[in-house]
């Protein structure tokens, strides 16, 4: 089971944040996950939600740099076709390792990746209106944990794909998915699942 730190440590710190993701990878977590937005002056800045001026963000290169040899870090686009005149796709798959992950609902963000760099691993969130089949070419399929099913799990499996969960707090339930043939799940508290798991297999 990979414990994805999701934003960073970001029960102990806040999310999205240098601290955060330096505290997780501390932690051991299998892999640190973030958002990006472009700014208003076209930077990729990591932020869950459009960035305000004047509030100081991480760029995506900084944080890139923190966690690269460390830790693999699944880069979440945040509608990313909403920024088309700002080639955030392309700019990104310049800027992540081959260690790395690239994250999104959007079919088509993560095909325009792949056609750029072939070989670059992606995760296609599905759900909302988003059919498993849309992540047939993706390394990893993401589900909502409040909409997954053991169905949705298999299917994933039967296509070749990590069956990724989002986001898992709560020590039984990360054992359910666990039981239920979850590849990974996200959360903001790594620690708690890294307790978990390691104390099931010791």
């Amino acid at each position: 089971m990979l414990v994805i730190a999701h934003r960073g440590a970001s029960a102990e710190l806040p999310e999205n944040t240098l601290p955060a993701f330096e505290r997780a990878i501390e932690l051991g977590a299998d892999a640190v996950e973030l958002d990006v937005h472009p700014d208003a002056e076209g930077r990729l800045v990591v932020t869950h939600d459009p960035p305000k001026r004047g509030r100081p963000y991480p760029t995506l290169e900084e944080s890139l740099d923190l966690c690269r040899g460390r830790i693999p870090v699944l880069v979440e686009l945040k509608t990313p076709r909403r920024y088309r005149t700002q080639d955030v796709v392309a700019r990104t798959v310049r800027l992540v390792s081959d260690d790395d992950v690239l994250v999104c609902f959007q079919r088509a963000a993560l095909e325009e990746a792949r056609a750029l760099r072939p070989g670059i691993r992606t995760c296609q969130h599905v759900g909302y209106g988003v059919s498993i089949r849309a992540a047939r070419d993706a390394w990893a399929a993401g589900f909502s944990d409040n909409r997954v099913t053991k169905r949705g799990l298999a299917a994933a499996q039967a296509l070749g794909l990590v069956p990724l969960v989002y986001t898992v707090n709560e020590p039984a339930r990360m054992r359910e998915l666990d039981a239920a043939g979850a590849g990974g799940i996200f959360t903001d508290r790594p620690a708690q699942a890294l307790r978990v798991f390691r104390s099931d297999r010791q």
